[in-house]
């Protein structure tokens, strides 16, 4: 039987839609990567070598007792010149305050401050910054392994931008013990590897990092830091940073080993909050549209309400493909009836060249990608049906609390311990 046009119409848009997009990530982040990337692609240290302005490098943590000790280690082993480490302990019901109290005494580079009760991410990277005791304050997860090298890769862009107000790194996932952690790390290649560097080429990035992020303190300020009511802190300072003057920037060199969820509930989680925060910033900045002075900044806003848009019209495409199907009392209406013919194997291909681009410039940072290449090529669809869901929800579902509430954290799904 053959659908309605209304239905064929939409089928045709809400395929088209992440099809192109997906091409468009590629295009740009091939054009930024060989005018900024290339030159440096398989150097390991950064081309200044160890020495360069000091860092506080600030872990805020909330029950990483599990976590802790590989994290500290591998910030106090960082080969710099020049740096500090700070732990802020949020408030944990772990031993993760006394864990951070054995360390300290042995280790004269790292000072700790203890909050009394949990207070959130963003009040606790607050906290954390008004003791530091220098100007670049490198910020990452209570899970997370900086590579030696990052802190070289991160600061070298501050010397020469004084306008320059953080540089974000390239996260890339330790845990692979199980299907969803090796997807994840197709998206972290595949997905969020493209959209930083196409961001890049477009002059701006939606999101500088929270799990590893290098901030011009002086920047942070101007902007009153991090906002304790916010569920997303990384996006909503990015943003207001950029809406201020600033400028930030995407470093592949800078890696940090992160713990993901995996388990459907954990990942679920994450992403739902992810998208709960994205939608509150995008709603924040839609004046942007209509100041024009700051109108280089609007292929950032664009895409996120395109994906926002695109989420309701595949809504509804299954809502009228269900009410059309009870209407006329057959099965012979389905959701691949509405799809143009051939869409299958030009979706296959695209996902195929997506691999190919993601997997060619993100091989020098991560040596494990051929083991996961057969979950790379199939990722897309899954990645798409996720931020539907998660896009949907967050749009409808109406967060806790209001204006005025702190955003605390709760201990994350870190993967399967093995």
């Amino acid at each position: 039987m053959q659908p309605p046009a209304l239905l064929q119409d939409l089928g045709l848009l809400v395929v088209v839609y992440p099809l192109g997009v997906g091409l468009l990530w590629c295009g740009l982040a091939v054009l930024w990567s060989w005018r900024w990337e290339w030159p440096e692609r398989w150097c390991r240290m950064a081309p200044q070598g160890q020495e360069g302005p000091p860092v506080s490098v600030l872990i805020p943590c909330f029950n990483e007792g599990p976590n802790l000790a590989e994290t500290l280690r591998a910030a106090l082993d960082l080969q710099w010149n020049d740096w500090e480490v700070i732990a802020i302990n949020d408030g944990s019901s772990d031993d993760t305050g006394s864990q951070l109290e054995a360390w300290a005494a042995a280790e004269p580079r790292l000072r700790v401050v203890h909050l009394a009760s949990n207070q959130g991410k963003a009040l606790a990277l607050r906290c954390g910054a008004l003791v530091a005791r220098h100007e670049l304050l490198i910020c990452i997860d209570g899970d997370a392994l900086l590579d030696p090298h990052a802190v070289g890769w991160l600061v070298r862009h501050f010397a020469d931008h004084e306008h320059l107000a953080a540089v974000t790194g390239n996260p890339r996932i330790r845990n692979r013990s199980t299907v969803l952690g090796r997807v994840q790390v197709a998206e972290f290649t595949m997905i969020i590897g493209l959209i930083k560097r196409a961001q890049s080429q477009l002059g701006g990035l939606f999101c500088v990092s929270g799990v590893i992020g290098c901030f011009r303190r002086s920047a942070l300020h101007s902007v009153n830091d991090w906002d304790p009511g916010c569920l997303t802190e990384d996006i909503d300072i990015t943003w207001r940073l950029q809406r201020a003057g600033w400028r930030v920037a995407y470093e592949p060199h800078a890696l940090v080993w992160i713990l993901m969820p995996e388990t459907l509930g954990g990942l679920w989680r994450q992403r739902l909050r992810w998208a709960q925060g994205g939608v509150a910033v995008l709603v924040s900045n839609l004046n942007l549209l209509w100041s024009w002075r700051q109108w280089r900044l609007l292929p950032l806003l664009l895409e996120p309400i395109a994906s926002l848009i695109w989420a309701h019209l595949l809504a509804l495409l299954l809502l009228l493909s269900a009410a059309t199907l009870l209407m006329q009392g057959t099965l012979g209406l389905s959701l691949t009836s509405l799809l143009p013919h051939g869409i299958t194997l030009v979706l296959l291909l695209a996902s195929a060249v997506q691999f190919a681009v993601s997997f060619w410039l993100d091989r020098p940072y991560d040596v494990g990608l051929r083991r996961i290449g057969f979950w790379t090529i199939w990722y897309p669809l899954a990645y798409w049906l996720l931020i539907f869901a998660a896009t949907l929800t967050a749009c409808w579902l109406r967060r806790p609390g209001g204006a005025g509430v702190r955003a605390r954290w709760v201990s994350p799904d870190r993967g399967v311990r093995i």
